[in-house]
């Protein structure tokens, strides 16, 4: 099976059963200043998890785009990676363990409208219980319809318990390990089954949360009413077991990009596995970020993203890679891809775009960079602990076989070399990196940046208090002024909203002129004095769509959505949008902080116009 027809039958597999397939959501969160990117395939559902109702029902399925990469550094082995697809499915106070139990187990063992795998190779952990709930001996029951019971392990919170804080929905997990071993190892003892895992001869390849208690204070204080299940399995994992590999990379998912770096580098894959790795691996988390909307710089994600393309520009160097091949590479995901994701399509050219603005950039300080490690490099080789005079300012002392920090935090400030990159390039020379000395520059660096940095946030907004929130709906009014005043082809391409100001980024090819932000401004302020009404109703996607309903990324949005309209005794309708965060009531509220004000407006990336406005 291909990886395309593992994750089709998952979605069919659970349609069959009553779930509504719900379309992924951006890999950059809505309103979420808790993270960078979106890391699990529940994140984007923890309203509804909490007890809002879900427009599509209480039976939910998806494949949703996720990336973590808190272990960049470790891309290049076997099992990490940046970008990964989580298939999910959900019951909202709907059924519970027995149903999910069954279904999954016949989902992963079924050879018709399953996977087909062996489940005389799979094992189950269940919670073993403590102070706070007692042993999943409900699960554990089920389980042994499926499963020899010496084949189940009870294992501790640690592994087998979810709670997403101190207050909150929490309950005991259920994860299926699959035996990767060439003749398969049996029945294991608990301690020989830790060795398996530890080993990666059994790996895990799903999980099933049971929210099933309610946390106050730290404390599991009762059983919830409503019970729900929240079910994830790695879509690259489970590609890799059903096609019998040890690892993603050597799935479908990778393997025309895998034989076009060789093609075009000359090198065998075998021979530079970690360079093939990160390259296939960076340039597709890049090629999602970039279409779901994110550019590179030099804050939060935008940062990640363009630690992601400088480290692949370096690994390119070292195969020979030519850069202006990326738009095959790029060609060779859509092929995979572009079924699932349509919007990558829709992207394309600005993904490539993107991709080749920021890697040219990098290429170039990449050679000044380069130099200066090979000038560290000879210097080291050829005096033995003899003072050595240079980079300008820091006039720093060198010991044999040593970048110290002075250097490496000109090489990370000058040349753009993200640390780890600073690191891998040391090794390769056999330098010692002094990584204290960077740190302890880096951490004075960022103490003098503070001031600058304060209010900074990692999502949409900063929080949710009451002059956010009217920032933010002003911000919707301001857009629908845009659009008025330029033309329909402006859309939202990003937000940052604080106390202090409203940061809106949109689609537009030029600068605009400062009486049409006039007039942006009189709409705006025009809207606050009509005391317009926030009304949110529910429709079909396509009829809001029909309706002209403005939105981004609308792939992302359920078959039935929620349009929010601020209109005025007159049914004058001054914003009508698609939107998941917090709006005044009354358009009235804002005006309690001040008039509109646009203070500047400049240019954010190609194609693409910064505003910045104030309340006051």
């Amino acid at each position: 099976m291909k990886s395309s027809d593992i994750r089709q039958r998952y979605l069919d597999f659970y349609k069959e059963r009553g779930h509504a397939i719900i379309p992924s959501a951006s890999v950059l969160p809505e309103n979420d200043p808790s993270v960078l990117f979106t890391t699990a395939g529940m994140q984007p559902l923890v309203p509804y998890l909490l007890g809002e109702s879900h427009p599509s029902g209480k039976r939910l399925v998806n494949s949703q785009k996720c990336v973590r990469t808190n272990d960049i550094e470790e891309v290049g082995d076997a099992t990490h990676l940046t970008f990964f697809e989580m298939l999910g499915n959900w019951s909202l106070g709907d059924y519970f363990k027995t149903e999910q139990i069954e279904w999954v187990f016949t989902f992963l063992t079924d050879k018709e409208s399953g996977l087909g795998l062996d489940p005389n190779r799979m094992y189950v952990s269940v919670f073993e219980g403590n102070e706070d709930a007692p042993r999943d001996d409900e699960a554990y029951k089920i389980w042994q319809q499926f499963i020899p019971k010496d084949r189940i392990y009870f294992m501790g919170a640690e592994d087998n318990w979810w709670s997403a804080g101190d207050n909150g929905p929490c309950g005991p997990d259920s994860e299926i390990f699959y035996d990767l071993s060439r003749d398969g190892l049996g029945v294991m003892s608990f301690e020989e089954f830790k060795s398996a895992d530890d080993r990666q001869d059994v790996v895990e390849i799903c999980n099933s949360v049971f929210m099933q208690y309610l946390k106050e204070g730290g404390k599991v204080t009762k059983e919830l009413e409503n019970k729900n299940i929240d079910f994830g399995s790695g879509l690259e994992r489970l590609v890799a077991v059903v096609q019998g590999k040890t690892n993603p990379y050597e799935t479908d998912m990778f393997a025309a990009i895998i034989s076009l770096l060789e093609e075009k580098t000359g090198n065998s894959y075998a021979e530079h596995q970690q360079a093939f790795r990160i390259i296939a691996d960076h340039i597709r988390s890049s090629m999602f970020m970039i279409a779901d909307g994110l550019t590179p710089s030099n804050k939060d994600a935008g940062y990640i993203l363009r630690r992601l393309l400088r480290r692949a520009t370096m690994k390119m160097k070292e195969i020979n890679f030519d850069p202006t091949y990326i738009d095959m590479l790029i060609n060779a995901y859509l092929d995979i891809y572009d079924t699932a994701y349509p919007s990558l399509e829709t992207n394309k050219e600005r993904v490539i775009e993107e991709m080749n603005k920021e890697i040219q950039k990098f290429s170039k300080t990449l050679e000044h960079g380069l130099r200066e490690f090979e000038k560290i490099t000879d210097e080291n080789n050829d005096r033995d602990n003899i003072a050595i005079q240079q980079f300008g300012q820091f006039n720093t002392t060198s010991t044999v076989n040593e970048l110290s920090g002075h250097e490496a935090f000109t090489l990370f400030t000058t040349y753009g070399f993200p640390i780890e990159l600073i690191q891998e390039e040391s090794a390769k020379r056999g330098l010692h990196l002094d990584r204290k000395g960077f740190d302890a520059l880096l951490a004075e660096h960022q103490e003098q940046s503070r001031s600058a940095s304060a209010g900074k946030f990692k999502g949409g907004m900063a929080g949710d208090s009451p002059k956010i929130t009217a920032l933010h709906s002003a911000t919707h009014l301001m857009l629908a002024a845009l659009r008025k005043e330029l033309g329909d082809h402006v859309q939202q391409a990003g937000s940052n909203i604080t106390e202090e100001r409203t940061r809106f980024d949109f689609t537009h090819p030029e600068k605009v002129e400062r009486e049409i932000l006039d007039r942006v401004e009189q709409y705006v302020n025009d809207a606050i004095a009509a005391s317009a009404k926030m009304t949110i109703t529910e429709m079909p996607k396509q009829q809001a769509m029909d309706e002209g309903v403005v939105g981004s990324f609308w792939e992302k949005y359920p078959d039935t959505v929620k349009v929010y309209a601020f209109t005025d005794s007159d049914e004058n309708v001054w914003s009508r949008e698609l939107c998941g965060g917090p709006h005044v009531e009354n358009t009235s509220e804002i005006g309690t902080y001040g008039s509109f004000t646009i203070k500047k407006e400049e240019s954010s990336s190609a194609g693409v116009r910064r505003i910045k406005a104030v309340l006051a």
